[in-house]
């Protein structure tokens, strides 16, 4: 399913589910109960595998994206770690940023730990091989591709926009997309952590 059909069908679980329960809407959209639990089998910054396990307790961002974009990985990361840096003490520093590279051939540990660390000690680099990718792309009902390499052998690589959030317990609870700004995710995720057990 294209992103943008699951961004349409979130948007009105989300609406609906306000207009029922009288709770203010999110900024971003509700996926509680439409998208899986977090769950994946991939390789970290330093070269070990690691599954979602590693990271169990600890409310999560993901996002994916390449090391080698020119665009939208950065803005995004910054705008996540903007928002971050709003929550209170005790919620940001439970937070953690998965960031899944789809581009193994170039982003290995080595280069995914050097560019997360301009993101904060929060971010954690990801990656696999293409197995693992495309499970747990179809999972999550997004897409990547590679454009043609130019003669120095560069290429592009597209990918899902889209920040998905995680609670404590791994369950999927909000997805925001590129016109969320960093205020109102920040808003979204103290009340989503606020909230939760």
């Amino acid at each position: 399913m294209p992103c943008r059909y699951l961004i349409a069908l979130s948007l009105a679980a989300s609406l609906l589910a306000a207009c029922s329960s009288g709770e203010p809407e999110w900024n971003g959209h509700d996926i509680a109960g439409i998208m899986p639990d977090l769950t994946y089998e991939l390789t970290n910054e330093t070269g070990e595998t690691v599954t979602e396990a590693a990271r169990a307790d600890h409310p999560r961002l993901m996002f994916f994206g390449y090391t080698y974009c020119p665009d939208i990985c950065p803005i995004t990361l910054a705008r996540i770690q903007a928002a971050l840096k709003q929550l209170p003490e005790a919620q940001r520093e439970a937070m953690r940023v998965l960031f899944v590279s789809v581009d193994p051939e170039r982003d290995d540990p080595a280069r995914l730990r050097e560019y997360t660390s301009g993101f904060g000690d929060q971010v954690i680099g990801l990656t696999g091989n293409q197995k693992q990718l495309k499970a747990l792309h179809k999972r999550f009902r997004v897409t990547y591709g590679y454009g043609e390499p130019d003669e120095d052998g560069f290429y592009l690589v597209s990918h899902s926009s889209a920040v998905f959030a995680f609670d404590r317990q791994g369950q999927a609870r909000l997805l925001f997309n590129q016109d969320v700004t960093a205020d109102q995710m920040a808003a979204d995720l103290s009340r989503m952590l606020a909230s939760a057990p």
